[in-house]
């Protein structure tokens, strides 16, 4: 079957020639000897017969080795194995593989310039988020080594201020940290059964008095009368709720609300809502809040702090249990982060 086409050319050929041949070699015998037809057949079919061998030799060894030499080259470009692959000599099947291989290498060059872009752009955003508190650290440290040390007002509130940018520092690469794990999937899920109504609470006792100072409040959506476990990495989900708990009082109106509910999705899903009347979001930005380093505020002055890494470590938490998160919002109305847990048999 693989040389079909071959035999289908030689064939072909084989027979003009030797209809070429053999008339000829009638002309030849009419105008100089008596012409004896079965000499003259017996002529045609041996001239037919060592036609079609040459050309079929020819074809063979012109055409489908280099045909086979192309299908190992390509072989080796695409394939992790080194396996052999079935060689065609169909020019349209030939013609076929080499556009699909085309298309393939096109993709795996525009992923690579999108990784590349990706990787210039994380690079960068590293090096402004810790630049600024290493320069601040740097700079009161400097004040205080020419002569500011002596004054022990100025000192105290240096020290205080570089302590801070060093606190900062920590933070910035212990979320780098966590989120080069949940990535590289070396962070793993380690479940139990909780009652996810006493976290959330633990959590709101954890950032009562960081919302106190904008007169935010935390609050669940009622009152939950009896547990809802569920089964996931507790210590993970604290985080997650502390993340999305603390994005909300960064970005929140001034007496305004947090708010967090827990209701059933499906028989064994439950589905947990932050919400709150804060900034919002445009609509624009809603499908990159889950990168790391995005942030809303584009000044430089990176006033509410933070990583940058708090919603991408969300999402890959939420995630690595095979679960959804979403996210609903409205630029000077408020967000909502929702996400689903496994409800405990």
């Amino acid at each position: 079957m693989e040389m079909k086409k071959t035999y289908k050319f030689a064939f072909k050929t084989s027979l003009h020639i030797t209809a070429v041949l053999t008339l000829a070699m009638s002309i030849f015998l009419y105008a100089f000897y008596t012409i004896n037809w079965f000499h003259l057949l017996l002529f045609a079919c041996v001239c037919y017969g060592l036609a079609f061998s040459v050309i079929q030799y020819r074809a063979q060894n012109f055409i489908y080795k280099r045909i086979n030499k192309i299908y190992e080259d390509l072989t080796l470009l695409e394939s992790t194995t080194y396996r052999k692959r079935p060689v065609t000599t169909d020019m349209a099947t030939l013609t076929a593989e080499i556009d699909r291989f085309a298309r393939d290498k096109k993709i795996e060059i525009e992923t690579l310039k999108i990784r590349e872009e990706y990787r210039k752009e994380f690079l960068g955003n590293v090096s402004h988020e810790l630049k600024t508190p290493l320069f601040t650290v740097q700079g009161y440290l400097e004040t205080l080594i020419d002569g500011a040390a002596e004054d022990e007002k100025i000192r105290e509130k240096y020290l205080d201020r570089a302590s801070k940018g060093v606190e900062r520092l920590v933070y910035i690469v212990k979320d780098l940290d966590m989120i080069t794990k949940l990535e590289a999937g070396d962070v793993r899920i380690q479940t139990e059964s909780f009652n996810i109504i006493e976290l959330i609470e633990s959590v709101f006792d954890l950032f009562e008095m960081k919302a106190a100072k904008k007169k935010i409040t935390l609050t669940l959506d009622r009152s939950y009368l009896k547990p809802i476990l569920v089964k996931a990495d507790k210590d993970k989900i604290q985080q997650v709720l502390t993340n999305l708990v603390v994005n909300s009082i960064k970005y929140g109106k001034e007496k305004g609300t947090t708010e967090i509910s827990v209701d059933n999705l499906i028989k064994n899903k439950v589905i947990v809502r932050v919400t709150d009347n804060g900034e919002g979001v445009i609509k624009e930005n809603i499908p990159r809040l889950f990168e790391r380093f995005f942030r809303v505020d584009k000044s430089g002055s990176r006033k509410e702090g933070g990583s940058g890494l708090g919603l991408a470590i969300v999402k890959h938490i939420i995630e690595a249990h095979d679960e959804k998160i979403y996210i609903e919002s409205e630029f000077g109305v408020g967000s909502e982060f929702s996400f689903t847990l496994e409800k405990t048999k």
